[in-house]
């Protein structure tokens, strides 16, 4: 099967690449190597998918996609976007790379791509709001600019769908970590502090934050089952995550462990918009796709910190 993975040299979209071509599709990646973080990283990400079989190309989501993609993908897994919570984006950079792209992204498989089987939208649990813990029948209540945005995309892709235009699917993640996690997020951040020797920046209450913290294998289980059930998913709106709730301390305790040694802890002030609570609900997750996360909290930490092991130190 032909597959189209936007995002494709990020966190998650690396690894779906490499897992989908280790099944045998035919697997394109597009990314714009934003320089949201140092560019590098991701292509220290984007040579391993290549090594894999991926073929990766470098375009931007607003570009005439057109001209840079082929006509005759039949499953669309959409990641690419403006990641995050962060006081220093801006909203005009959450509602290009958010909401623009992603209108852009579906005009071409609407309107250029031969037959669309399933356009997967990845989405995210900010869209909640403050206690992510609801079904996803519940009302969303996102509090920051990457959350409603994020909302927004969701439901350009699901409008698309409602109208006929083509078969999509919306999956709302949660708290996805371990190897090639982005650098400003939490586990990459602390893994670096303490090994550089440097202070981690801990803001204000988080340390009670509590967070289902998903592995990212685990979520791309979930990821590939969709392609056996294209049909029940066509339409839906899917949470996946792990059942299981950490406090963000018990997280920094976990790799503090692992690393035997302890963090410099710089406490900050409050970011505006963070989650309080995320707890997954999957019900539907399991109905739909037989899914079930089963990797260990603090394997999976060791993994992350094994990957940043063997690629910074």
């Amino acid at each position: 099967m032909k597959i189209l993975v936007t995002g494709a040299a990020g966190f998650i979209g690396s690894h779906l690449c490499e897992r989908l071509v280790s099944k045998g599709h035919q697997v394109l990646g597009i990314d714009n190597f934003s320089d949201y973080y140092d560019p590098k990283l991701k292509h220290i990400n984007a040579e391993d998918i290549k090594k894999s079989g991926v073929t990766l190309l470098t375009a931007d989501l607003l570009d005439d996609l057109k001209a840079v993609l082929p006509n005759d993908i039949a499953i669309v897994y959409h990641f690419a976007a403006q990641p995050g919570i962060s006081a220093s984006t801006p909203f005009v950079d959450y509602e290009r790379n958010n909401i623009q792209a992603t209108q852009n992204l579906l005009q071409w498989a609407i309107h250029h791509n031969k037959k669309t089987q399933l356009f997967v939208n990845i989405a995210t649990s900010s869209i909640y709001g403050l206690h992510a813990t609801s079904t996803e029948e519940e009302a969303p209540m996102p509090v920051s600019d990457y959350g409603v945005t994020k909302l927004a995309a969701e439901q350009l892709v699901l409008a698309s769908q409602r109208s006929g235009k083509l078969p999509a699917c919306s999956i709302r993640l949660f708290s996805v970590y371990g190897p090639r996690e982005r650098p400003e997020k939490l586990y990459t951040k602390l893994i670096k502090a303490i090994y550089e020797e440097t202070s981690f920046p801990l803001y204000e209450g988080s340390a009670n934050h509590e967070r289902s913290f998903t592995y990212v294998g685990d979520i791309i289980d979930g990821l590939e089952k969709i392609l056996d059930y294209k049909a029940s998913c066509d339409g839906e709106i899917i949470n996946l995550g792990s059942t299981e709730v950490y406090t963000t301390a018990q997280g920094i305790s976990l790799i503090e462990k692992i690393i035997g040694k302890k963090a410099l802890i710089e406490h900050v002030v409050k970011r505006p918009g963070d989650q309080l609570k995320t707890s997954a609900t999957i019900d539907k997750a399991k109905r739909l796709l037989d899914y079930t996360p089963n990797t260990d909290f603090e394997e999976g930490l060791r993994a992350q910190v094994k990957w940043y092991q063997e690629k910074f130190l």
